[in-house]
């Protein structure tokens, strides 16, 4: 029984995906062009169509999904003046974990004067899955960052909830090598008892961060502005000269709709095309 049970494991971590992509964009005559690229394992990215001075990245993620022990990474980097920016193809779903939880790492870089925005499509945690996921942005003084990201615990439109699993999530955000925010957010255990006390969720299934950099009080106005369309709960504030809008709301639909109303009053940055199908 223990041979089969080692056996079983070995099994398993054989058939992990793993993937990786790396690339750089730099602006040359004040056009976005990518320089080189580097795709590995199961994550691929598509350019999808030229733009008058920006480039548009989405990540495809071949596997159909993550689950246990999998592994991805991705490190972007936009020189000087670059315009870029990144989303999925679709929502990426997390399956549940027998063993090992998956990784994610992402390293966003930006030189001075770029416009670098992440804007993935929602992630979604099914029950029991375990997912470790670390965020690391290093802007040089004068870069400008637009980022979003929504976890959604279970899929409340096919009245599926996410009761255990383990959830973790690590930020650092760098401007000109000096930290300006840290924060680990960690949820495991009993994640749907947790999410359905009123100090935590209040029974909400979907969170949500944005950070805007720069970002001043004028930013905080300008979304203010727009509270009475919100279907969830939205809170915004800026300070150390970012702003960052936290989100939650009882379905993923709901929280969608008011990342977008934050994200169109945040910046120019258009949203992209996947984002409005």
């Amino acid at each position: 029984m223990r041979t089969e049970t080692r056996d079983a494991s070995a099994i398993f971590a054989a058939n992990r995906a793993q993937g990786a992509v790396r690339f750089d964009v730099r602006c040359d005559d004040g056009v976005t062009r990518r320089g080189v690229l580097h795709e590995s394992g199961s994550l691929r990215v598509r350019f999808p169509s030229p733009e008058d001075d920006g480039l548009s990245a989405v990540f495809v993620n071949t596997a159909g999904g993550i689950a246990g022990g999998d592994r991805f990474d991705v490190a972007i980097s936009a020189g000087e003046g670059a315009r870029l920016t990144l989303t999925t193809a679709a929502a990426e779903k997390v399956y549940r974990a027998t063993d090992a939880p998956a990784r994610l790492d992402i390293s966003l870089k930006a030189e001075g004067g770029a416009r670098l925005a992440w804007l993935p499509q929602e992630t979604i945690l099914f029950d029991r899955a375990r997912i470790s996921r670390r965020i690391d942005i290093d802007l040089a003084e004068g870069a400008s960052l637009l980022l979003c990201e929504i976890v959604v615990f279970g899929r409340t439109a096919m009245g599926e909830r996410m009761e255990r699993g383990e959830f973790v999530d690590r930020w650092r955000l760098r401007l000109g090598g000096r930290l300006l925010f840290a924060e680990t957010v960690r949820l495991d255990g009993e994640i749907g008892a947790k999410l359905a006390r009123s100090a935590v969720a209040k029974g909400g299934a979907a969170i949500g961060t944005a950070l805007i950099v720069p970002g001043d009080e004028s930013v905080v106005e300008r979304i203010r502005e727009t509270a009475e369309s919100f279907g969830g709960e939205v809170a915004i504030s800026a300070w150390n000269g970012f702003a960052m809008a936290r989100f939650c709301a009882q379905d993923a639909a709901r929280l969608r709709a008011d990342m977008m109303t934050v994200l169109a009053r945040a910046s120019s940055v258009p949203l992209p095309r996947l984002w409005l199908n």
